[in-house]
């Protein structure tokens, strides 16, 4: 299997540290707000790529973060809980949001049973204990409103700071950041703890004498919960591009320094991103979308995931709603194909050698760098010589288990076709009739009335294969 490596700017061979075992982490979402479909799509690339280990034979521990402390999740506790305690306040926003991001990862079709879900709130003490091991090491430096990773002092001990991306010395300024997020451009000394400020929630932390009575800052959430639940050095970081600098690299300084092994992770993969009129998705432009907004648009969710699938994870794409449209089109045509298993053909033309040969095929361009891209065109591919050839009674078995295949891989719900009545199966065979009269105004108000029993129509060399829309 390759993947291409931010780290090594190459597709590598993908060999894990473990024989057969890949320790996974993938930053997950800073719980404040509902998750725009820009982000979902940085989430669907990370369950597909579980889903293609797991199909080479992998077994997989997968984790994410909820970052459940920050700037954003405490100023907005404040604004939604104004009469709460701030911890109290703060709690009762994050549940809210992780609850709702489950049901959106769910809906796109993302497994959330095999991955690990940990709150940065609750790994509070392991934050604690990694920034005094830095401070203890000279990497930490105590002020006035917290505690800063030294990227100097990191430097001297001859790590790189750039391994993601090149960081030049002309960029890098003595000065500090204290806020969770910041310009991209700029390489500064960064919070690893923040002292509390009025009506933030806070723990209680000791350095040396310092009363740091605060909370973590973002970097070493990650860094922390990653180091605890898989250990270091793990095998793959995902993330979406956006969070190679400053996050990504902050999280390498701060979990290598003071280590002899100057390695985090492996491989580091990262997806780019869905744009919108050619721009980032971003709730401060107010350029986005959410999975209600394609739901009322009368889209099937699972287009959404498809749409995203169309493109490489590393090439950026377009949310457009004619993509979308695009894309539900092309997913009814592979619902199409799965509700054969109820339309058997005498005739048939597809055999067991087509399934077992399109198998192999998507099976490897998925496993070179996750080429969702190529893996669909067999796919459609398959499913045109299934509409065009018929599948004989004899070969749904072979059907069946390449169904369930597709499944497991891209999950798009296609084992969801269902037999459908005998009184839409008469009014499909009325439809026909009328079709071979000519009656094509009466045939298009039968097939009317099949759409909006949520069943569609696909006219093949065979005839009508209906499919549940």
């Amino acid at each position: 299997m390759k993947l291409y490596n931010t780290l090594t700017k190459q597709v590598d061979d993908f060999k894990p540290l473990e024989d057969q075992q890949v320790r996974m982490y993938t930053c997950g979402p800073t719980v404040y707000d509902h998750i725009h479909v820009g982000n979902l799509s940085s989430f669907i690339y990370a369950d597909t790529l579980r889903r293609v280990l797991a199909a080479e034979g992998y077994q997989i521990k997968h984790v994410m973060n909820y970052t459940d402390v920050d700037d954003k999740t405490i100023r907005r506790s404040r604004e939604e809980f104004p009469d709460e305690e701030p911890d109290v306040a703060l709690c009762n926003l994050t549940q809210k949001y992780e609850d709702l991001f489950v049901r959106d990862m769910q809906t796109i079709g993302n497994d959330t049973e095999n991955v690990d879900f940990i709150k940065a709130t609750q790994q509070i003490d392991d934050m604690k204990f990694l920034i005094s091991k830095l401070y203890r090491d000279g990497f930490a430096y105590v002020t006035d409103d917290g505690i800063y990773f030294s990227i100097a002092k990191y430097r001297e001990s001859g790590k790189n700071y750039g391994q993601l991306l090149e960081i030049t010395d002309s960029n890098t300024s003595e000065a500090r950041i204290s806020n969770d997020e910041y310009d991209k451009d700029y390489v500064h000394d960064f919070a690893l703890w923040k002292k509390r400020k009025a009506d933030e929630p806070a723990w209680p932390f000791e350095i040396e004498g310092h009363d740091l009575l605060g909370r973590p800052g973002w970097h070493i959430e990650c860094s922390a919960m990653s180091r605890k639940e898989l250990g270091q050095p793990f095998d793959i970081h995902t993330g979406g591009v956006d969070l190679i600098f400053p996050h990504h690299e902050n999280e390498i300084a701060q979990s290598t320094a003071g280590e002899e092994n100057p390695v985090f992770a492996t491989t580091f993969f990262h997806n780019e991103h869905l744009l919108i009129d050619g721009k980032k998705m971003s709730k401060s432009l107010n350029n986005f979308y959410t999975l209600e907004d394609i739901k009322e648009k009368g889209f099937n969710l699972t287009s959404f995931r498809l749409m995203v699938l169309q493109s490489h994870y590393r090439n950026q794409s377009n949310f457009t709603w004619d993509n979308l449209s695009a894309a539900q089109n092309r997913l009814n045509t592979y619902k199409a194909m799965a509700a054969h298993k109820w339309q058997p053909n005498e005739a048939g033309k597809v055999t067991e050698e087509d399934f077992t040969k399109a198998r192999d095929e998507i099976l490897a361009a998925m496993a070179t760098d996750i080429n969702t891209a190529e893996a669909l065109a067999v796919l459609s591919r398959i499913a045109k010589l299934v509409d065009d050839g018929g599948v004989k009674p004899e070969i749904q078995n072979a059907l069946d288990e390449f169904i369930t295949f597709v499944n497991e891989l891209f999950s798009l719900n296609l084992s969801d076709q269902l037999d459908i009545s005998d009184d839409q199966k008469a009014i499909v065979a009325e439809r026909t009739r009328l079709r071979d009269e000519q009656k094509w105004d009466e045939a298009d108000a039968l097939r009317k009335q099949l759409e909006e029993q949520k069943i569609g129509l696909n006219d093949t060399p065979n005839g009508p294969i209906w499919y549940r829309l």
